[in-house]
């Protein structure tokens, strides 16, 4: 597993370089990354939520922006909601824009999908260039994944947030001290004046 996330990021750099060395010139860089997540609904269908983010990283407008990702095949996957393609007028520098689709599937097994293509105009050029998204893992519709154990989950959350949770109470701990009046120093002072 470890293999193929390495191989996908050497893949979405070297496209990226790419992307950089026909657009670094022109002052437009397009970046996109494409986002898929799995969601079971019930027994035999399985959402696949799939979000493309496009960032212009260079220091010129992009015009005629044109996501298009239509590498989900009509005989696995069906349309839920929003569609394989939008387009945008423009991209300014600095600035990114998103699009969202849901898909749904009752075919069980392993998709490798592909990268989604952007193509663009920059003022100098005339003819279209040409972006590509980093590609996605492979998914495993309707796999059977065992239930995530309590515990582990407890374990996972701990690693993650249990040092933040720990300053946090020594923190709270320290004001509670420092904010509550003492009851012996109280008590002491109570006694001497009778």
């Amino acid at each position: 597993m470890a293999n193929l996330r390495i191989s996908t990021l050497c893949l979405f750099f070297l496209l990226s370089v790419s992307t950089l060395g026909s657009c670094l010139g022109d002052g437009v860089f397009i970046v996109a990354h494409k986002k898929v997540s799995l969601n079971k609904l019930r027994s035999g269908m399985e959402r696949v939520s799939v979000t493309i983010d496009i960032y212009n990283r260079g220091s010129e407008t992009a015009y005629d922006v044109s996501l298009t990702d239509d590498s989900w095949p009509h005989h696995i996957f069906d349309i839920a909601k929003g569609n394989f393609s939008k387009s945008w007028e423009s991209l300014d520098a600095g600035s990114a824009v998103s699009h969202s689709f849901d898909l749904v599937s009752q075919v069980k097994g392993i998709f490798n999908g592909e990268s989604a293509i952007i193509k663009f105009r920059v003022p100098t050029k005339a003819a279209l260039q040409v972006a590509y998204s980093n590609p996605m893992l492979p998914l495993d519709i309707l796999a059977d994944r065992p239930a995530e154990k309590k515990i582990d989950l407890a374990k996972r959350l701990l690693t993650k947030y249990g040092s933040l949770v720990t300053v946090i109470s020594v923190v709270v701990t320290f004001v509670y001290l420092v904010a509550t009046p003492s009851k012996s120093g109280g008590a002491k002072s109570g006694k001497k004046r009778r």
